[in-house]
């Protein structure tokens, strides 16, 4: 045996040889291209040829095969030593959080739109110490502090800086670690905001489809698209702010005022000649984009199941992708009473948090579509694992996102690796200044002609901060970057939630 091993080895010692002669004499050519000649230097340089490895031991041979890995990290022995954060101006305003540790190599994640960055900072505490690696221990431990909508900020903020952390230790881009990809290129829908006209809507949406090259578009469609017009609306009056609007959104002073007040119980309906005029906006733009391109609606007001599935009759023959969200997510009954009335498919899920919550949707095909925000659902693994459940059950996965390029990345990879996917919001069109908060850790661009390129071997979430652009774009209030927080060190209850 020993006699067969050593013959071979000669006889790869002699490959080698030559092999390393082949490549001296190309590079000694004059008409070997300068890119060429680097590439080759480097190979001489920089790897070993199969016949060498039969002169080492098992162990060295080992040793030389990965000498070109990363060994800045070693994941068994990382421990998370710091929190720190900095919020943009992103939507008003929008936390991106920095977790250390204590090889000097730190994840990115981001609180969602709107949340206090408290959310995050509150489970300091509960992870310093703690191995990034073990991803889902640290998220069954800090899970109970998140909730609907922002309340998960925190948490998901935590699990999305965790696998960026993985991925650059262990050299693999985060789809990979949920269990590989499905796409190498995901597909956008571009959000297009209400405007204060109907010329100024087309004008966005155009700007979008013409020169972004979108492929799919959502607009609003609400009932603010009414005012001024007598006739429209029933029991307005009573909800109407100052300056006569309806302001779903809320006063977040006055918990009883319009927006805060679920859709069942305002009493606001919808006359035909509302219903009329909402569906010449959905008739004009569907006569702008044609019928190729796919066309969502989102935020029609605060009015019951009954003016749902009115309004829904509407706009059937413009064959929209979705209405979304036109009662509260919770109201499962009801959502099952939209989706049985009309043929356009329903969505909703922006604010739900955990699988668990999802689960009775999907179970009755309440939906046709869900609808996870990754800054709300519980991160990348969790989005993931709603995203099977869903498709194991017939209902297809659309995304919801409204942040910076951090949770932007975290949900291309989720998507990436979820197979009943359609199309991932991008909420930032407009603001000509988004993209270049990161740099691409692969020279990729974030985002071509409407689809968002997926990192196939940057490691973890595959984008670095910019740190000039991010300063310049700091919210207005905070302008702290990444300054220490060592006031949220120290933990001060109990947190196991059974005797």
């Amino acid at each position: 045996m020993k006699s067969i091993i050593q013959q071979i080895a000669a006889k790869n010692r002699k490959l080698e040889s030559d092999e390393k002669a082949a490549i001296r004499a190309e590079i000694e050519n004059p008409s070997t291209s300068n890119n060429r000649r680097n590439f080759l230097k480097k190979t001489a340089l920089g790897g070993i040829a199969l016949g060498g490895l039969f002169k080492f031991s098992i162990e060295d041979a080992i040793a030389q095969t990965t000498q070109t890995v990363s060994r800045a990290s070693n994941p068994s022995q990382l421990k998370i030593t710091d929190m720190r954060y900095a919020t943009t101006g992103v939507l008003g305003h929008t936390a991106i959080i920095r977790i250390d540790t204590n090889q000097g190599v730190y994840g990115l994640g981001e609180v969602r739109d709107g949340a206090d960055v408290r959310y995050a900072l509150m489970l300091k505490s509960r992870i310093l110490g703690m191995n990034p690696c073990n991803v889902e221990m640290i998220f069954k431990s800090i899970r109970q502090f998140g909730g609907p909508s922002r309340q998960a900020g925190g948490v998901c903020a935590v699990e999305m800086a965790c696998w960026d952390l993985v991925g650059k230790v262990y050299g693999v881009p985060a789809w990979q670690l949920l269990g590989g990809r499905y796409r190498d290129k995901v597909r956008l829908y571009a959000d297009t905001p209400e405007a204060s006209s109907e010329e100024e809507q087309l004008k966005l949406i155009k700007y979008r489809t013409e020169e972004q090259g979108y492929t799919w578009l959502k607009m609003d469609l609400s009932i603010g698209e009414l005012k001024g017009i007598p006739g429209t609306v029933v029991n307005s009056k009573f909800w109407e702010s100052n300056d006569k609007e309806l302001n779903q959104w809320g006063d977040q002073s006055n918990y009883m005022s319009y927006g805060n007040t679920q859709h069942p119980f305002t009493q606001i309906q919808i006359t035909d000649k509302g219903l009329d005029e909402l569906a010449k906006i959905a008739e004009k733009t569907r006569n702008l984009v044609g019928y190729d391109i796919p066309l969502s609606t989102d935020h029609y007001g605060h009015f019951d199941v009954n003016n749902g599935i009115r309004l829904g009759r509407a706009l059937e023959k413009y064959r929209l992708a979705w209405m979304e969200d036109i009662v509260s997510w919770e109201l499962t009954d009801q959502w099952k009473t939209l989706s049985d009335a009309l043929e356009t498919p329903m969505l909703t899920g922006e604010d739900i948090f955990l699988l668990k919550n999802f689960k009775p949707l999907i179970d009755i095909h309440a939906v046709d579509i869900i609808h996870p925000d990754l800054s709300t659902s519980g991160g990348l693994l969790e989005t993931k694992r709603i995203g099977d459940y869903a498709e194991e059950h017939g209902v297809a996965m659309a995304m919801h996102q409204a942040g910076t390029p951090v949770s932007f990345m975290a949900c291309v990879h989720c998507a990436a690796a979820t197979q009943n996917f359609l199309a991932l919001e991008h909420h930032s069109v407009d603001l000509t200044w988004w993209e270049s908060l990161v740099k691409t850790t692969d020279g990729r661009k974030l985002i071509t002609k409407g689809f968002a390129n997926v990192p196939l071997d940057a490691p973890g979430l595959g984008i670095e901060l910019n740190d000039d652009e991010i300063k310049e774009h700091l919210q207005g209030n905070d302008k702290n970057y990444f300054a220490p927080t060592d006031e949220w060190n120290e933990k001060r209850s109990h947190d196991r939630v059974f005797s």
